[in-house]
């Protein structure tokens, strides 16, 4: 989705029974209370029974959903259900889930016609044991980087983590965690990431000069997340037996995805164009009949179902919490107590942290968040830089922590694990809001003036 629908969407009029209106910037602590439900249910169910799979997700969002709509009495129920459904049937949601959709018919037509087997077999060959969750992570690192999407990235590389996951004895759950961890590098750091067009223009800046900034923070994460996948998986926990038999004409499927993303080709056309390679490849091998492709496509699109209606859940039970105002509570508790440059920073931190937390979307969390934070930094003399910086780090941060976000869904979907079992592995997520704490307490970067003409317009 383009970043000007993300700031239309902040602008949006609702309609409702008694005419249009538009949101009250009102607060209210209790219209968090759906939101603590699910949590309780989904995590809390889980961390007592020592099974995350006890509860479902979509039964905890759906309980949560429930006590949303029986919330706010002033308000008709037709009304409620009108914002809840316009919450759930959002471009940004559906996107996500044709997003899914695509990526289930890939993953399985891919898998059917021996192109997962074949990419993993290679990257054993070329890479020794002890250095798979390393390169995995680099080659996340920097095809979300080109890329500009998380998403994009945990579609291209989920499947072959898995697959790594399978022949070298490693948890599937630390693989899907380093794919995760190299495509939030990206989706913070590249130049046509929502997530960075979001916090520039919020806060009036050049690109340019948020990248050398967020850069250097995020830096020492990154480099310190391979040293402990390294040593993670270097210490004789994994074995590979070596020698595996790849085809290179099977992993084309993988390279010409991994190459289409990187040239900025859109994410649905990647997916599209590898549907049909793979499929043409495994009927010219003889892997599939035209029946049996159709058959596998179908299987990969209903794999996805149940993580699809998830999201659109969790979309209708957020814009329910935004109205009641849920959001706008969290918003003002985090700026009444600004009192010094540093805890503004922190307040900033703070503001689109717990915001993500809510709403699962960084983007459109440093879209509500990223005007007040310009506020704050102009009345605290915080560099524009450093502001961005911090609404684009912690926001990816919390994104790639959540289990019910959309990126954790998805690699979970695809590895058929519980999402809150890869919070494990999260290294590199947790450690730039580490590192961002850090270049909070010791003023780091030490950024020199930025010339007016540097500025944004």
């Amino acid at each position: 989705m383009e970043i000007e629908d993300l700031f239309v969407r902040s602008e949006e009029v609702f309609s409702c029974d008694k005419g249009e209106r538009r949101l009250e910037n009102r607060e209210n602590p209790w219209a968090l209370l759906p939101f603590a439900v699910f949590l309780i249910l989904f995590i809390g169910v889980g961390a007592y029974t020592g099974d995350f799979t006890k509860m479902p997700a979509i039964i905890a969002v759906m309980i949560a959903s429930v006590l949303a709509l029986c919330m706010h009495r002033k308000e008709s129920l037709a009304s409620k259900l009108q914002h809840y459904f316009r919450g759930a049937g959002h471009p940004d949601i559906l996107m996500m889930i044709m997003i899914f959709l695509l990526s289930g018919a890939f993953s399985a037509v891919a898998k059917g016609m021996g192109a997962v087997d074949s990419t993993v077999n290679l990257a054993l060959n070329l890479l020794p044991a002890n250095w798979l969750m390393v390169g995995l992570f680099v080659i996340a690192c920097f095809i979300s980087l080109a890329m500009g999407t998380s998403m994009g990235t945990i579609v291209a590389l989920a499947p072959i983590g898995v697959g790594i996951s399978q022949q070298a004895d490693i948890a599937p759950a630390l693989s899907m965690a380093v794919v995760i961890g190299g495509a939030m590098f990206g989706d913070n750091l590249s130049f046509i990431s929502d997530t960075t067009i979001a916090a520039v223009s919020t806060q009036k800046i050049k690109m340019k000069d948020k990248f050398k900034a967020n850069f250097l923070i995020v830096l020492p994460a990154a480099i310190l997340t391979a040293v402990i996948l390294f040593f993670f998986t270097g210490g004789g926990q994994g074995s590979v037996a070596g020698g595996q038999d790849y085809s290179i004409l099977q992993t084309l499927p993988y390279i010409a995805v991994l190459i289409t993303a990187l040239l900025g080709v859109q994410v649905f056309v990647v997916l599209i164009l590898g549907i049909v390679f793979a499929g043409a490849i495994g009927l010219f091998e003889g892997s599939y009949t035209w029946l049996s492709l159709v058959k596998h496509a179908e299987e990969g699109i209903t794999g996805m179902q149940s993580l699809s209606i998830l999201v659109l859940l969790i979309g209708g039970m957020v814009e329910l919490i935004r109205q009641y105002g849920g959001i706008q509570f969290l918003l003002n508790l985090l700026t009444s107590k600004v009192r010094t440059k540093t805890g503004a920073q922190f307040g900033i931190a703070g503001l689109v942290s717990l915001t993500n937390l809510c709403v699962a979307n960084n983007t459109i969390s440093i879209i509500m968040t990223g005007p007040l934070a310009k506020e704050i930094s102009d009345q605290y003399g915080i560099d524009g830089r450093k502001s961005a910086s911090l609404l684009d780090i912690f926001s990816c941060s919390v994104q790639g922590l959540i289990p019910y976000g959309p990126q954790m869904l998805l690699a979970a979907g695809i590895a058929s694990i519980s999402p809150v079992s890869i919070l494990t592995y999260s290294y590199y997520p947790a450690l730039i809001a580490v590192c961002a704490v850090l270049s909070i307490l010791f003023r780091f970067p030490r950024l020199k003036a930025v010339p007016v003409s540097h500025q944004q317009e």
